[in-house]
């Protein structure tokens, strides 16, 4: 078992890359779809990731069906999980708590944040005790503008630490910048410079 973290920026070509390394990692491979159709502009984007897949990979779409990931037949079959992406399940996650994000005490925000983390460490626990090769892609947030809203700045912020939680556990670890892999972790070290492709 091993963990693949894929991280950039947003249209970076980050998830081409992780569906990439997924070929590479086996034939059999479950892919978690987190996105949700809100608007024709996703919906744009979820046809064009759907075309981009091999057809003969399984698909889960709903973030909460990996919940109980080891009882599901498709899991059991596959030999890679790729889970794209951390970002828009933490978005989702967000919304359905029906938090009101302006006025609320941080401890709330704190127990969401828990509550994410923990189903992110228990995909990475499952992946691991049914011997599955997992690539995870996220967005990195905390590089662009401060957002001018409680919601955005709390999404950042978990965002920002959530991934730093992954990239603990991660194996390999993959930066993709205009397209451009660059690898920071290999078999749970660090890469040192020169960067080693």
């Amino acid at each position: 078992m091993s963990v693949t973290f894929v991280i950039g920026g947003a249209r970076s070509g980050k998830s081409t890359f992780a569906e990439e390394k997924a070929k590479e990692y086996g034939s059999k491979v479950l892919y978690i779809a987190t996105a949700t159709v809100t608007d024709e502009a996703m919906a744009d984007r979820v046809r064009k990731h759907r075309e981009q897949r091999p057809e003969s990979w399984s698909t889960l779409e709903m973030h909460s069906e990996f919940r109980n990931l080891a009882d599901k037949k498709v899991f059991m079959e596959c030999e890679v999980v790729l889970l794209d992406c951390i970002s828009t399940l933490i978005g989702n996650l967000m919304f359905e708590s029906e938090i009101d994000f302006d006025s609320c005490k941080s401890e709330v925000v704190n127990k969401l944040e828990k509550e994410i983390t923990a189903e992110v460490l228990a995909l990475i626990e499952v992946c691991n005790l049914n011997s599955k090769k997992l690539v995870i892609v996220s967005n990195e947030t905390g590089m662009g503008v401060v957002p001018p809203y409680y919601m955005g700045n709390y999404f950042r912020d978990m965002s920002g630490r959530i991934n730093r939680e992954i990239g603990s556990k991660a194996d390999f670890m993959y930066f993709i910048f205009s397209g451009i892999p660059i690898k920071l972790k290999h078999k749970g070290e660090m890469v040192k410079w020169p960067l080693d492709f």
